[in-house]
């Protein structure tokens, strides 16, 4: 933006007075019509991101100066927000501020919106009628006074009748307003929709929170709760596009099946490596690969290959524009969104069994004693011995005897891009030689883990469950994901190749893109330790690395371990790219960035081709046609905002696919005759209910108080235990539970539980 730093200097300046835009070009001395336009056009973009904002007869002036804050509103089930604001023009971002559900005006969920700060007298709630009161302390809150831009005009929901009119309720629960659409007969659809199906609705201008907002029912989804058309809300909702448009599709034609002789050239050859991959039964694009070598003097060469994606993908392609568009794959439950086109991603990039892939790969020599000796890079290709999956590649680290290995069942094919062979298919010495690589990669992988750990990494692995589908798309099972050697083998080797990379670029100060996770601010962490302190347990300062390692120790081993892990998680900040190597928090690394997924992530594409100049530049290797590219830095940072916004969607995106099928799983359980009888552990502890998860599938839920029959139940001065005012039978948080399944509300998305 040519004219952005010197409007934003303008406003910012102390003796700025608001002008209207009109005046702006006249201001900044640019009289060219043509200029004038791009001045105009840059202004409003300012005006849409929140940069700017317009007061009292369209003056403009920054957000701050105006007592204002430019941010996304994010709602609560009860109706009150919160306002996370934009970075101002020095780089800081303010705190979130609260807004009352009487302030929040027309805004939705995840609207971007200017508020105003406004000082009144704290609500406090008690036993007085009403059951709340004004204090005389004072609390700042926000008022929403403009939308600067709406998350998504078009609002996914459930078609229902009035007695007198038709409305749609929204999906998401934490809109809390139905639209009014028209009757079904006077849609101009083909196939008009009836009550009960799922919908897109377009929003008109709402300006009247008193009013109910009207829409138009622009398309019809299928029937509400049906796999169908849950999936295609889903993709409405985010803004994920399944089909890919003509014009990418006709270059992907061009490519072949498979990879040809001339593309070898110029390539190191390691198909006489032994070479495996492990991925999960479900998995339907495979970018990486471990290979192992024995050399002399009981040096061991891991070698980490990864899908050479920019061998198809060339820069300033319609494929490549459109990769980038998506910024990467999205994982929903039972498919996947991919990045780029199948024929790629499931197909001439995806590193499957026994078949020959072009790569890049990252050559680790190891000592026993899992010391890097030597690192070496090479554009190469390989063939990959076996497709495993984790729970293969675990026993055969963990169990000695083949059989146990050879007794586990292929994944469905409808599940995976790629089954490989049966273990029983494979000959007695290609299994030994298997367990044998895998084996030698675990004890290397296993001393690189303890030797970051000691560093200071911090282990923020959570649990995970895992939902697996039927072949007509209904949630079928669920299945509890353990981090345990398999997947740390895998994470090991994968990190260690992303902090090479990063390195050789940082260190030859290669313009590049880099996966940032900054330091916690201090005010964060010493909220933690507030909150720690009222569990008992007193840290030192969280400033030291060495004392938040001792706090997640301390945190695993105490009775309200979960609870603490999420306000610990909430305390760091959110890893996102950047172009500036500003290292790892977590991971404890001065230099990280995304290399080991190009098929999916295309931060790791670019990180390639970047990485292919190093490799030709720095390295003196041949170059490949058309692979290497050099990026300007101002690029780098729009490409790095872009594909950190894209990850935010597609992970918000996962977590709604994820919660649909919880709710479509448990729906089942509530139609049983005999109730499954679950452990859970007690989370939290309200006034209206006891918040619970359930131990095995991770699923999160409430007893609600009025539930508990046998006694009156109170919750504690202190809020972690609710109390039989006449047995005295408490229950506590932290405390273990049996429930059975009461209720699955799928519109509210809400889960109760009775108490056994």
């Amino acid at each position: 933006m040519k004219y952005k730093k010197s409007i934003l200097e303008l406003l910012s300046s102390p003796e700025y007075v608001p002008i209207p835009a009109k005046a702006m070009s006249k201001t900044l001395g640019v009289y060219n019509r043509f200029l004038k336009k791009q001045l105009e056009d840059e202004l409003e973009q300012l005006i849409s991101r929140g940069q700017v904002v317009r007061i009292k007869k369209g003056r403009l002036c920054i957000p701050t100066d105006a007592g204002l804050l430019t941010g996304v509103i994010r709602f609560r089930q009860s109706g009150s927000a919160i306002l996370l604001p934009e970075t101002t023009a020095d780089g800081k971002r303010p705190d979130p501020l609260p807004i009352r559900s009487e302030d929040t005006g027309v805004a939705l969920h995840g609207d971007t919106v200017v508020a105003r700060k406004m000082t009144s007298p704290k609500r406090v709630y008690g036993k007085r009628r009403g059951g709340r009161r004004l204090s005389k302390e004072k609390e700042t809150t926000g008022k929403v006074i403009e939308i600067v831009r709406r998350k998504n005009p078009h609002i996914v929901g459930t078609l229902r009748k009035a007695q007198y009119y038709w409305y749609v309720v929204p999906d998401n629960p934490l809109i809390h307003i139905d639209i009014v659409v028209k009757p079904p007969k006077k849609s101009k659809l083909d196939l008009p929709p009836v009550v009960g199906d799922k919908v897109v609705v377009h929003m008109e201008v709402w300006t009247d929170r008193h009013m109910s907002p009207e829409g138009t029912v622009i398309e019809v989804l299928g029937k509400t709760f049906s796999p169908g058309a849950e999936y295609r809300g889903v993709l409405r909702k985010f803004n994920l596009e399944t089909e890919f448009p003509q014009q990418v599709l006709n270059e992907v034609i061009n490519f072949p099946e498979e990879v040809r002789h001339k593309d070898l050239k110029d390539r190191r050859d390691f198909t006489n490596q032994f070479t495996f991959t492990i991925d999960p039964d479900d998995a339907k694009d495979f970018d990486d690969a471990i290979s192992v070598e024995y050399l002399a003097e009981d040096k061991v060469r891991i070698g980490v290959h990864i899908a050479d994606v920019g061998a198809y993908v060339k820069p300033g392609t319609r494929l490549d524009n459109e990769a980038r568009n998506r910024g990467n794959s999205t994982y929903l439950v039972g498919t996947v969104i991919p990045m780029l086109p199948e024929q790629l991603s499931n197909g001439l990039c995806s590193l499957k069994e026994d078949v020959i892939r072009l790569t890049k790969s990252v050559l680790f020599t190891f000592s026993m004693e899992g010391k890097i000796r030597r690192v070496d890079y090479a554009n190469s290709f390989i063939r990959s011995r076996k497709r495993l999956t984790y729970k293969q590649a675990y026993t055969l680290i963990k169990n000695d005897k083949l059989q146990a290995a050879l007794n586990l069942p292929l994944p469905p094919k409808h599940q995976t891009g790629s089954t490989g062979r049966a273990l029983k298919d494979l000959s007695n010495k290609e299994l030994s030689n298997l367990q044998k690589a895998i084996r030698t990669a675990w004890a290397i992988a296993e001393k690189l883990r303890e030797k970051r750990f000691a560093r200071g990494s911090l282990d923020l692995d959570m649990p995970e469950v895992k939902i697996y589908v039927d072949e007509e798309g209904y949630a079928d099972r669920m299945e509890r994901v353990e981090n345990d050697e398999s997947h740390q083998l895998i994470e090991e080797f994968m990190l260690a190749a992303n902090e090479a990379v990063a390195r050789e670029l940082s260190k030859h100060t290669i313009p590049a893109i880099y996966r940032v996770h900054e330091k916690p601010d201090e005010q964060k962490l010493y909220e933690l330790s507030e909150t720690m302190l009222t569990y008992g347990l007193k840290t030192g300062d969280l400033n030291s690395k060495r004392e938040v390692v001792k706090l997640l120790a301390a945190i695993k081993s105490h009775a309200y371990g979960y609870t603490l892990r999420i306000q610990f998680l909430r305390a760091l900040r959110q890893a996102c790219y950047m172009a500036e190597p500003l290292g790892h928090y977590g991971l404890h690394k001065s230099n990280y960035t995304h290399f080991t997924s190009p098929i999916r992530r295309y931060s790791d594409l670019i990180v390639h081709r970047i990485f292919e100049n190093y490799l030709v530049k720095i390295k003196g290797q041949d170059p490949l046609p058309n692979q290497s590219a050099r990026y300007k830095h101002s690029k780098l940072i729009n490409i790095a905002q872009h594909v950190s916004l894209c990850e935010q969607n597609s992970t918000e995106a996962e977590r709604e696919s994820v919660k649909i099928k919880q709710l479509e799983f448990f729906e089942k359980e509530v139609n049983k005759a005999e109730k499954t009888v679950f452990d859970a552990a007690v989370l939290e502890i309200k006034n209206h209910g006891i918040f619970v998860e359930l131990k095995d599938s991770l699923v999160f839920g409430m007893v609600p108080t009025s539930s508990l029959k046998d006694d009156l139940y109170v919750v504690s001065q202190d809020g972690t235990e609710l109390y039989g005012r006449r047995s005295r039978k408490k229950i506590k948080v932290g405390q273990t539970v049996k429930a059975v399944l009461s209720k699955v509300d799928r519109f509210k998305r809400l889960i109760d539980f009775n108490l056994v």
